[in-house]
């Protein structure tokens, strides 16, 4: 079988998971476009809503009331993060950091050890329809139906007047106030919004998977900013739609590059560099073009 023999075979699941994983770069992109706001707190919230959805599964709560306490959660943690930097005037980056750092021990105690099986318990995907867990094409209907109605409501949210608030804040927060707009309300606000999305993607892998795993959240955050990174590239940031969408397609696009590095022969332990490398030269570029650009004007000054 040649390498794009084994690559067309991956695309099936390849599409289906990359719907799944595309909340993370959504979680990724709110805080970082919309609020100015760099946010590490999704690689937490990831596992965070896995490990509260198979904790409750196993517990014999409802599948739908499991994923939802997850995005929660995963909600809290970011409101968690955001207090953290408005409270005590701590850096964005920092903040994140500590609350992913301290997630790493709740997950652990949530789960109660290093993994937990739902093979044998029952999921949302199952109580809509046993067939979706057993069928590609059915996990990419179901998978992108939902990521394009959460696409929906955020745009639909971001025109009212709440989303023009919390856009305000990200635009210019020492403005923000004098329109009577609280800058720690919306702020808080949009954390948790973000990494409630981040939590429900943790919460349906693994009742898609049939497994949670403590590590589970291990390089999702540089895989979304890959995602994100793509799609701001294709579809660019010229309204909201496009930049809602973006991280949508860069998700599809960015597995599938895995997926054909993996049939090429590519190692697995060797992908999160790979993927740091793509960044680096996709955020890189623009700047060596302006410097380029700099240099030529300034030769012909």
């Amino acid at each position: 079988m040649t390498a794009l023999d084994t690559f067309l075979q991956l695309i099936p699941v390849t599409l289906a998971t990359s719907l799944l994983y595309a909340f993370i770069a959504l979680a990724i992109l709110l805080p970082f476009r919309l609020l100015n706001f760099p946010d590490l707190t999704a690689e937490g919230a990831f596992p965070l809503g896995g490990a509260v959805g198979a904790a409750l599964i196993v517990a014999g709560a409802n599948p739908f009331l499991a994923t939802a306490l997850a995005a929660a959660a995963g909600a809290a943690a970011g409101a968690t993060t955001a207090f953290i930097h408005l409270r005590f005037r701590i850096n964005t980056l920092l903040a994140g950091i500590l609350v992913m750092t301290a997630l790493y021990s709740v997950n652990l105690r949530v789960l109660g050890r290093a993994n937990v099986t739902l093979f044998d318990q029952p999921s949302v995907f199952s109580l809509i329809h046993p067939a979706i867990l057993t069928s590609d094409i059915a996990k990419t209907v179901t998978f992108g139906s939902l990521i394009l109605v959460v696409v929906a409501g955020l745009w639909w949210f971001l025109q009212t007047e709440m989303g023009a608030r919390l856009r305000a804040v990200g635009a210019n927060a020492a403005l923000a106030p004098a329109l009577g707009i609280s800058v720690a309300a919306w702020t808080v606000c949009g954390l948790a919004i973000a990494n409630a999305l981040a939590a429900l993607s943790g919460a349906l892998l693994v009742q898609q998977q049939g497994f949670a795993d403590i590590g589970m959240g291990f390089g999702v955050l540089i895989s979304g900013l890959a995602a994100v990174v793509i799609g701001e590239t294709i579809l660019g940031r010229a309204s909201i739609a496009r930049i809602l969408a973006g991280p949508i397609i860069g998700a599809v696009i960015y597995y599938q590059v895995v997926s054909l590095g993996l049939a090429l022969g590519l190692h697995p332990s060797d992908l999160k560099l790979a993927t740091a490398v793509f960044v680096l030269l996709a955020l890189a570029i623009p700047a060596m073009r302006g410097s380029a650009g700099a240099g030529r004007e300034g030769l012909g000054a």
